[in-house]
């Protein structure tokens, strides 16, 4: 009985799964190497033609095609994650750029490796398949599992897109999240204009208007408005110095990261004020990642403000090797945590598309401290 309740494990769909798909190797593989045989040989017989490069070209986008059919296969029923390729993107238009993109994607030389080596595994694997399932009943899911790991090694050697291509797909990932990022800064920096300072100036105007208009019938009235319009300009500048200060504060740009941030620190309004030490050994990083790290930790300081009940906070800068470290600590109730759409996850996906790190350790109850890990570049012939 104990054996028999094992069957269904053992001879389940999983297993009936790898059967096809080792059965199915072999037509698959003989129509691949075909394809990959006539087209492949005839294009290298032609290259010195016209027509051999495009041929030769074909070829590979059909072995290109077999190795996604093969990969689909792997995933459905081997349990493989291999994952799909960016699309070739030729570097310039027309037939000679697709040709010169096809000839020098080493996936496509890749897949068309595969689809010779699937021709010899095909052949095996159908043979030992049949034969199991003739004679071998009794060793049937263990032999499969076998068969099953080769092919799926088969395909994950050959036909895992490479480093540099899922890199590409990263690098091509983070830079939508900086567009965006840019994008959402572009439309607060309007919005603070237009309801800020443009409306503060446009009021000013029509004040200074009013006043010309009253400066002969009742002087008196007219230096009033005039006084306070002065009271208007000064509220403008302000605004406009806080909206230059997120944009790049010119203290970063002039003095570095440990002026700027003693300057964000000074204007802090936790109760205990916060503590800032930087150590960057004399040297200053590139001024994208300062701006980085600026303003992750001025908005990490006014949350801490706003919403933490932190009475002190601590802010250290430092290098380590090539990489510069920032951690900001808070004394407040805790509980900070990192959820789509939220500020913290905004900083984190500004950290993390020049490579970076960002964790939060919050536990209930507090304390909350953010560690940040940027890449380190150093600026030509800049020193703090």
């Amino acid at each position: 009985m104990e054996n028999e309740a094992k069957r269904p494990s053992l001879y389940g769909t999983q297993l009936w799964r790898q059967v096809r798909n080792a059965l199915l190797n072999f037509p698959i593989g003989v129509a691949g190497f075909v394809v990959a045989a006539v087209l492949l040989t005839t294009g290298l017989g032609l290259a010195v033609t016209l027509v051999g490069l495009p041929l030769l070209a074909f070829g590979l986008g059909c072995c290109r095609w077999f190795g996604r059919v093969a990969r689909a296969r792997a995933r459905a029923e081997l349990g493989s994650r291999v994952t799909e390729p960016e699309p070739l993107r030729p570097a310039r238009a027309g037939l000679a750029g697709r040709v010169v993109a096809a000839l020098g994607d080493g996936l496509n030389w890749r897949s068309a490796l595969y689809c010779v080596a699937l021709l010899v595994w095909g052949i095996l694997s159908f043979v030992l398949t049949l034969a199991l399932l003739v004679v071998g009943w009794p060793v049937l899911p263990w032999a499969m599992g076998a068969i099953s790991w080769v092919s799926r090694l088969l395909v994950e050697s050959l036909l895992w897109p490479g480093a540099l291509a899922e890199r590409v797909r990263e690098l091509e990932d983070d830079r939508g999240v900086v567009v965006d990022t840019a994008a959402a800064d572009l439309r607060r920096i309007e919005r603070d204009l237009h309801d800020g300072a443009q409306a503060r100036l446009v009021a000013l105007a029509m004040d200074l208007g009013l006043a010309k208009e009253k400066l002969t019938e009742d002087p008196v009235a007219a230096q009033k408005m005039v006084d306070a319009a002065h009271g208007e300009v000064k509220l403008a500048l302000q605004e406009l110095r806080d909206l230059a200060r997120g944009i790049h504060p010119a203290v970063l740009t002039d003095r570095g990261l440990d002026a700027a941030l003693s300057s964000v620190a000074a204007r802090c309004t936790l109760p205990g004020g916060v503590r800032v030490h930087v150590e960057l050994g004399g040297e200053r990083p590139d001024s994208a990642v300062e701006g980085i790290a600026y303003f992750t930790v001025s908005e990490l300081l006014t949350n801490a403000s706003k919403h933490s009940g932190a009475r002190t906070a601590t802010v250290d800068v430092w290098r380590q090797e090539n990489r510069l470290m920032l951690t900001v600590r808070d004394d407040g109730r805790g509980g900070a945590l990192v959820h789509p759409g939220g500020g913290l996850a905004g900083l984190a996906e500004r950290a993390e598309a020049v490579d970076g790190v960002f964790v939060v350790d919050s536990p209930e109850q507090g304390p909350t401290s953010v560690t940040v890990e940027l890449p380190w570049h150093t600026r030509a012939g800049h020193k703090s």
